[in-house]
Parts: structure tokens; C-alpha cells; sequence
């Protein structure tokens, strides 16, 4: 008898600070390559780790819903942005474990530069009771597959929990750390907003409706 899986949720944050093409073909790339259901992209409020987002909170959610409106399996949730003060991955985790119980799992989706410093991060240990991870390659970065050179603590944790079939992460509600093989587009948001502070093209960057957008409300001139 064939074991029923646990229906898959991605759930992608970052600041956003424009959204591009890259952050939308890793999230393609990942309901083609794996059994997500769908994919919620949540942009942060006021990231613990990391200076503040150029652009307002209002302006980096308005981009991201333009950018993924026409496609049904990509959602925005905007509870991050609406939360006061600092804003922490395990706090969001937390609501959505309690609003969707074990009817779902989540699979939390960062970067391979954000995971090298996972350690850093509140409660990171207590991340994996709450969801799985999707890792993904990032520009300028070591493969996901060189593991080695991972800080001690963060290796332990890969090495036991690292799965190489993605229909694994049906298996169980969390817990596990899957590695993706998504495509590695040479774009990133601080290269757009040097682009748009000195006056040149990001046609072909981003969506073009986010580029009217970020015209539209002077977005990034004058900083970067």
C-alpha cells in the first residue's frame, strides 16, 4: 500500500528589496522539481540580521504582489510587514504551525548564504521542529553539495537531517533539509538598485509591471 504524503507548503521570505526574476525562478523551479502545493512568499518587516530595506514596508509587498499575481500557486502573506518591531522566521513559523496544525508541512526556502549563517539566527535550533528546509544555491556561493567547510554546529545538522528525494519531505510534518538544484540567474536586488540610483536600464531584470512600480514611486533614486 502506498503511503500518503503530507501535502507540502513553501514558504519564502526575504526583504524583497525589488523582487526579480531570480526569487521567482527559484520558486517555479521548485513546484516543478518537488511536491509543493503552493508557495507563500512573505516579505519581511524589520529583519534582525541585516540592515533595514531600502524601500518601505508598503512599497516591497506592493512589488512582490504585482510580481506573482498571475501565477495561482504563488500567494503573498503580508503578516511580517504588519508585525511591529523586529521580525523573527521561528515567530512566523510558529503562527503558521498553529493555523494549519498537522494538515500541512512547511518548507522553509533560503538561500545557501542564508543557511551558512543559520547559527546566527533566534532559536535556529528550534526551526526544525517547525518545518522542513529547501536549500538553495545563490550566486558567488559554495555548492550545496560542498558541505565540509559548513560551520560545526550547522554541519551536524545537515548531515543527519539532509534527504536527496524530495518526495521524502512528505514523510513527516518537519525536520528534514533538502538541497535543490534550481538555476543560478545573475541577478540580485542591491546590483538593481545601483542600476536604477545611476540612472540605467533593469529591463529584463525584473517584471515589467514591478518596474513601472518602482518608477512610478521613485524607488531606490538617490540610494542604494
Amino acid at each position: 500500500m502506498a503511503i500518503e504524503k503530507i501535502p507540502l507548503i513553501g514558504i519564502y521570505g526575504g526583504t524583497f528589496d525589488p523582487i526579480h526574476y531570480g526569487h521567482l525562478r527559484i520558486a517555479e523551479e521548485l513546484l516543478d522539481m518537488t511536491n509543493l502545493k503552493r508557495i507563500i512568499f512573505v516579505p519581511s518587516g524589520a529583519p534582525r540580521l541585516r540592515a533595514a530595506p531600502i524601500a518601505a514596508r508598503n512599497h516591497r509587498s506592493n512589488m512582490v504582489h504585482l510580481a506573482i499575481r498571475d501565477n495561482s500557486a504563488f500567494s503573498l502573506d503580508e503578516r511580517e510587514v504588519n508585525r511591529p518591531g523586529i521580525s523573527t522566521s521561528i515567530e512566523t513559523l510558529q503562527e503558521y504551525q498553529c493555523e494549519l496544525g498537522d494538515s500541512a508541512a512547511l518548507c522553509f526556502i533560503l538561500g545557501m548564504d542564508a543557511f551558512v549563517k543559520i547559527n546566527q539566527w533566534h532559536n535556529w535550533h528550534g526551526l526544525f521542529s517547525l518545518c522542513h528546509m529547501i536549500i538553495v544555491a545563490r550566486p558567488g556561493y559554495t555548492s550545496i553539495n560542498d558541505y565540509q567547510n559548513l560551520p560545526a554546529d550547522i554541519k551536524k545538522e545537515f548531515v543527519t537531517r539532509r534527504v536527496l528525494d524530495a518526495d521524502d519531505l512528505g514523510l513527516q510534518t518537519s525536520g528534514f533539509i533538502y538541497t535543490a538544484q534550481t538555476s543560478l540567474l545573475e541577478i540580485s536586488a542591491s546590483h538593481i538598485r545601483s542600476l536604477i540610483n545611476s540612472g540605467k536600464s533593469i529591463r529584463y531584470l525584473l517584471p515589467e509591471n514591478v518596474s513601472d512600480y518602482i518608477k512610478s514611486n521613485c524607488l531606490y533614486t538617490g540610494n542604494i
